[in-house]
């Protein structure tokens, strides 16, 4: 078998088995490079390499959690607890008890999607909102398990689809990868080609949500991490008008400079001078934020290693090279190959936007050999990409809600949030972009 797929699978396994993602990426990472052909030397020297990498994105995610934590100090998050309360509406029926919960949950999307487009903040949005309102959740006994459905529909639909904030990253990496492998197109039929797969991922959300998910799930009262939120703070109009402050602010660095570092730099900076934080308290609190990101940070660094490792194996290549043998002139078994073997190099890296120029520079020549429009094989090559960052143990469209979700200790990474998003999206996903690629 092609050792990505072997490292890939032992990562999985390993994860399901709740042996912790860090520990899985580095033995996967350790059996890929040994089974493509490095030496030990050689795997755990292309895993450090590959460490720098993700060394942006991890001190991003760390100050993210510091700015996430400043705010709190303003009394942000005992307004949105309280306006919560007032939406749950406790002493009502079952009926005002059901709309509730779906207007709850059309919140949390509706503030997701919005962090990839219009105001784009990624995840940093989760460890404000999620934490204060659990307890509001198990009041009403929403299902965890479909809250996580909603943050990653979120986090990953919109850029998919809509060309702005990141989607518009999105789909100029797309552009231009694809120009660079031989296909030329236009940045206004992406959105065109990626709409049916991200019908797909409705379809996976309307079934996690009403289906699958529906029924209430039991959670334990528990109070929220003293070391995560150590005291609630006392709102006014002055302090939330500071936290807003703070967030115009950031989001009015991060999206000319598109640095999330800046822009986390930038909303800290406006609480200290506004003195939502003390500064003699300020190198507690930002403490706090980044052990609170902590995880995610060292999630993608080893993600990032497990990525190089399997890159300098060269076994990329050959599963590709092996499914285009397999392939001969059939499109419809082509497309779908396509896709699956998109699932398992995304599954393993856990970056869309990391994987569009391994996959475009193989699928593209691949795609014009056999005959695909440039249409189909945007579909193909973007949702090839798109596959595995929801329902990857490294994908920071899992690490997120699980951030946010597992405040109190009671929801499980994997069999919380990569199981149940992996089964509702990623099938789907296969199947829509599948669909696209045959009627494009």
């Amino acid at each position: 078998m092609n050792a990505v797929i072997i490292a890939v699978l032992i990562m999985l396994g390993l994860s399901l088995f709740r042996i912790h993602v860090v520990i899985a990426l580095v033995i996967g990472a350790i059996a890929g490079g040994l089974l493509g052909g490095l030496s030990l030397d050689d795997t755990i020297t292309a895993f450090s390499s590959g460490l720098g990498g993700g060394a942006t994105v991890a001190l991003s995610y760390a100050l993210l959690g510091s700015f996430a934590v400043g705010l709190t100090r303003t009394g942000l998050p005992e307004l949105i607890v309280e306006r919560a309360l007032k939406l749950v509406n406790r002493q009502g029926g079952d009926r005002k008890k059901g709309l509730a919960k779906v207007l709850i949950l059309f919140i949390i999307l509706l503030i997701s999607c919005f962090s990839q487009n219009l105001v784009p903040v990624h995840i940093a949005f989760i460890p404000i909102l999620i934490p204060p309102i659990l307890q509001v959740l198990n009041e009403l006994g929403i299902d965890r398990r479909a809250v996580a459905a909603v943050l990653t529909f979120g986090l990953t639909a919109p850029y998919i689809l809509l060309p702005a904030g990141f989607g518009k990253i999105f789909h100029e990496i797309l552009q231009s990868n694809m120009a660079d492998s031989g296909m030329q197109i236009e940045l206004s039929s992406i959105p065109t080609a990626m709409l049916l797969p991200t019908a797909g991922l409705v379809v996976g959300l309307l079934i996690a949500v009403f289906i699958s998910y529906r029924g209430e799930r039991s959670y334990k009262q528990l109070s929220i991490s003293q070391e995560d939120f150590p005291e609630k703070h006392v709102y006014s109009r002055r302090s939330i008008l500071f936290a807003a402050i703070s967030v115009i602010v950031t989001l009015a660095v991060q999206i000319p400079t598109e640095s999330m570092i800046l822009g986390a730099l930038s909303g800290i900076i406006v609480l200290y001078v506004t003195g939502s934080i003390r500064l003699k308290e300020s190198e507690a609190v930002l403490t706090e934020g980044m052990k609170m990101m902590a995880f995610i940070g060292f999630v993608m660094l080893a993600a990032n290693g497990f990525a190089e490792v399997l890159r300098e194996t060269g076994e990329v290549q050959t599963l590709v090279t092996q499914a285009s043998d397999i392939i001969g002139d059939n499109k419809a078994l082509a497309a779908m190959l396509m896709l699956i073997v998109g699932l398992f190099i995304t599954m393993g890296i856990g970056s869309s936007f990391s994987t569009i120029p391994i996959i475009a520079a193989i699928y593209v020549p691949l795609a014009i050999e056999l005959g695909f429009s440039p249409m189909a094989t945007i579909a193909l090559v973007g949702t090839a990409a798109a596959l595995g960052d929801a329902g990857s143990p490294a994908s920071d469209s899992t690490l997120g809600p699980t951030s946010g979700l597992n405040a109190d200790g009671q929801h499980n990474h994997i069999w919380d949030s990569v199981v149940p998003t992996f089964l509702h999206y990623n099938i789907p996903l296969i199947l829509f972009g599948w669909i696209a690629a045959m009627i494009f």
